[in-house]
């Protein structure tokens, strides 16, 4: 494809032209491919890997590193509401997490498998997959705004917000070279996610759908 392709809400790297994570269907259940993802129907704490310590809380969080030349900014990264400011760190945690992944070249990783379950997880596991096998990684920055929280009648959470990828890129994994061209109206997405707690206290993220070139998102 000649167009730049949405960095993170589109799996177009490869022939895949939509989002990955909108096929996660508009309940919370993995439904039976859960069975074969280990924590895809299960949110408790993952076993955690040789080459990532976890932070000191009582959810035992992964440790999360992101490439130096990738940059993730949120806003607003609190509320004042502690509820709500937990469902945002843990969404903000999801998408280094992502990040990671595709670094790593694992897109079950125990960042993912960590803070999204059922569809969510088997949607962010083909996204991520999507990147690998086309031997892409990422740079550049993308900013997360307009970031609001609302919680439903029966436990779960939903998140709004935009995302920025104007200045973030695709970078080939062997030559290093940055996929660089102009942006679009494309480059701006509007996120409707949805989240549970976890018996570890973790929000999950369980589906999310995208618009891609939202009006809301433009500049």
């Amino acid at each position: 494809m000649n167009r730049r392709p949405t960095l993170l809400a589109a799996a177009a790297l490869t022939a895949v032209a939509a989002l990955s994570l909108s096929a996660c269907g508009s309940g919370d259940e993995g439904g039976k491919d859960n069975e074969k993802i280990a924590g895809a129907d299960a949110g408790g704490k993952e076993r955690e890997s040789p080459s990532a310590s976890a932070s000191a809380d009582e959810a035992g969080r992964p440790k999360i590193v992101v490439p130096k030349d990738v940059d993730l900014v949120f806003a607003p990264q609190t509320t004042g509401d502690a509820k709500a400011d937990a469902v945002l760190r843990d969404n903000a945690e999801y998408w280094r997490a992502i990040v990671e992944s595709i670094e790593k070249q694992d897109p079950k990783s125990e960042g993912v498998r960590f803070y999204s379950k059922g569809a969510g997880l088997i949607g962010t596991i083909d996204w991520s997959g999507n990147f690998i096998k086309s031997d892409l990684t990422l740079a550049g920055t993308v900013r997360f705004t307009d970031r609001k929280v609302t919680f439903s009648k029966d436990g779960s959470a939903g998140l709004t917000y935009c995302s920025d990828e104007s200045k973030g890129y695709t970078k080939d994994r062997k030559t290093g070279k940055k996929n660089v061209t102009p942006a679009s109206k494309d480059s701006y997405i509007r996120y409707n996610d949805r989240l549970r707690k976890n018996a570890d206290g973790v929000w999950q993220l369980t589906n999310s759908r995208a618009e891609v070139g939202s009006e809301l998102c433009q500049p």
